[in-house]
């Protein structure tokens, strides 16, 4: 019998993982980063932007704590799991891949492989004021689609999940107001 046949892994997301993991998974449970916050701290040059105009989408701040979504990913899923997951958060190595620990909402702590932002990476955006985000985030678009639309799935997702917080929603209308403003300059 193999010995790692049981084993398991543990995956958090925080973004759009939240909403579209895209891989298999045995387990999926609400859970809480200490120490990090959710943030629209990186350039997006693919995803939700191109190097001409620039989206923004989600990183993992320093300071505080978020909630997010833990995967538990059975042995024999994991390969093809952690091939798919370093195609799809590192087209532009813009995150670096750590294990950080978690509480579920079950009181369980765990290891999870997690995405943190790097710091160093010339994609960085750091914490810019809100009103910078939502520039960026307005009439941003990439291989994905719109940056609102993550935006828009992303609060969504965090009320159907028991709130997003204040930041995000104000963020969201930020960025609708504007967009509803380019429309009817063009009208």
């Amino acid at each position: 019998m193999d010995p790692d046949a049981d084993k398991e892994h543990w995956i958090f997301g925080y973004g759009s993982l939240i909403w579209r993991p895209g891989f298999p998974f045995a387990e999926r449970r609400r859970a809480r980063l200490n120490g990090r916050h959710r943030a629209f701290c990186i350039y997006s040059v693919h995803h939700r932007g191109t190097y001409e105009r620039p989206g923004l989408v989600l990183g993992l701040a320093a300071g505080g704590a978020v909630v997010g979504a833990a995967y538990r990913v059975g042995e024999a899923d994991w390969p093809e799991t952690y091939a798919y997951l370093v195609e799809r958060e590192q087209p532009t190595e813009t995150y670096v891949e750590r294990s950080v620990q978690v509480t579920l909402d079950d009181g369980r702590r765990v290891e999870a492989l997690s995405f943190l932002s790097d710091r160093s990476h010339p994609q960085w955006a750091g914490e810019l004021p809100l009103a910078r985000q939502a520039e960026l985030i307005a009439g941003a678009t990439g291989l994905s689609g719109r940056n609102i639309d993550y935006l828009r799935d992303l609060v969504g997702h965090l009320r159907d999940d028991g709130g997003c917080g204040a930041v995000m929603e104000r963020l969201l209308q930020l960025v609708e107001a504007i967009e509803a403003k380019a429309t009817s300059d063009e009208i």
